[in-house]
């Protein structure tokens, strides 16, 4: 898998086609696309970008769970953290959302770092949703990229 950049709207695009309710897409925004081979198998955005109180949201979509790389997952948080000195990332997920109701995605977030939130009528009157939140300090601790972050930062 490889992660790239510069290719902002076709990914927040691809992104939006696959997250249900997204059909109005993202505005200013900063995109990360994955390839496997030739092939765009997941996108994460990068948008309500808050300068002023250092906090961005992240949504991504994927079509393959083998997307999720350890050198991608670095690539996906250096970005915010290290690049543009974000102190929050909030991320949003419907309770109805297929790749949330598998087993690895809640097992990873807990164990990156995310705080969750469980938002009733998030999604609308008659959808939940979950919102997690990952801080700078948290993503430092959660061990996964000690090496890293002792070259960068």
């Amino acid at each position: 898998m490889l992660a790239f950049w510069g290719h902002d709207e076709a990914v927040a695009m691809w992104v939006a086609h696959h997250i249900p309710g997204c059909e109005r897409g993202f505005e200013k925004c900063r995109a990360m696309g994955v390839l496997d081979g030739e092939k765009l198998v997941a996108g994460v955005v990068y948008h309500n970008w808050e300068p002023e109180h250092g906090v961005i949201e992240i949504s991504g979509a994927a079509s393959t769970p083998r997307w999720l790389t350890r050198p991608v997952l670095w690539q996906m948080f250096a970005y915010p953290f290290l690049g543009i000195g974000c102190q929050m990332l909030v991320m949003r997920v419907s309770e109805r959302n297929e790749q949330w109701n598998g087993r690895g995605l809640p097992r990873l977030l807990k164990a990156y770092g995310f705080d969750k939130h469980t938002i009733p009528r998030l999604y609308g009157r008659h959808e939940g949703g979950h919102v997690f939140s990952l801080t700078d300090d948290a993503w430092r601790a959660n061990g996964f990229h000690r090496k890293e972050l002792a070259a960068n930062g």
